[in-house]
């Protein structure tokens, strides 16, 4: 007997109503599941909203559209590989902690580029409205901190992948807490040019890197290391691009 007389709704190809209504129903079931899904969406939506409100021309918009459409498709790819390596195998294994944590990067990596446009798109209107051009990176100390905490955070990962450090986010050296800490006390500083400021910045950047000793989450030359590399890094910047 022909196999498709038993299966005559899975030989039959599907036509464009039905299609559509399965993907609507993969949209929305990933919205309902996915609470990662759901916030992106939101902030997606209220992106996009900012766009019509600050009249993007059509490229930004179209930038910007892109961005958003490029992350909720990343989280819904994610979505499905867990759905996939949780069918394959109900117990822990390497391959398939490796599978969920890359497609979990990827939603990762699509999500920063969303916040890079993002901040790109919606500060030239803001800096625009105050004077200045958001490329104007000389007269911006806001730019030169963000990319200064960018690089000190990169480096830190960077340093840890070359160690091999189990875990990136939390322990091993260096210190990533401390780095982001003493990078904003160097940069509040340099900013502000005041003594109180700056030395109540370095106080909190202390109790920071003292915090981690007491939790027992990272040694005294993995806080000391990360502080140098901040301070150093964040130092630099302010004196090559001010």
């Amino acid at each position: 007997m022909n196999t498709c007389s038993k299966h005559k709704k899975t030989c039959d190809k599907r036509g464009f109503v039905p299609s559509l209504s399965a993907a609507l129903e993969g949209v929305v079931h990933t919205l309902q599941a996915e609470q990662n899904m759901r916030l992106h969406f939101l902030i997606g939506f209220l992106a996009v909203i900012a766009g019509i409100y600050f009249n993007f021309t059509s490229s930004e918009l179209m930038f910007l559209c892109f961005a958003v459409t490029f992350v909720l498709v990343s989280e819904m790819f994610n979505t499905a590989l867990e759905r996939i390596t949780d069918l394959l195998s109900d117990k822990y294994d390497l391959a398939v902690k490796v599978i969920k944590d890359v497609a979990a990067g990827a939603v990762f990596v699509s999500s920063v580029n969303a916040a890079i446009v993002g901040y790109i798109l919606l500060y030239k209107r803001f800096g625009g409205c105050s004077g200045r051009s958001f490329f104007t990176i000389k007269q911006s100390p806001w730019h030169i901190t963000l990319i200064a905490l960018v690089v000190v955070i990169g480096l830190v990962l960077l340093i840890k992948i070359v160690r091999k450090e189990k875990n990136l986010l939390s322990g091993g050296m260096p210190s990533g807490h401390s780095a982001v800490a003493f990078s904003v006390w160097i940069a509040v500083s340099m900013v502000t040019e005041n003594v109180i400021v700056s030395l109540l910045v370095f106080f909190l950047a202390v109790l920071v890197a003292k915090s981690r000793m007491v939790s027992k989450i990272h040694s005294l030359w993995q806080v000391i290391a990360g502080g140098i590399l901040g301070a150093l890094v964040t130092l630099m910047f302010f004196q090559l691009l001010v």
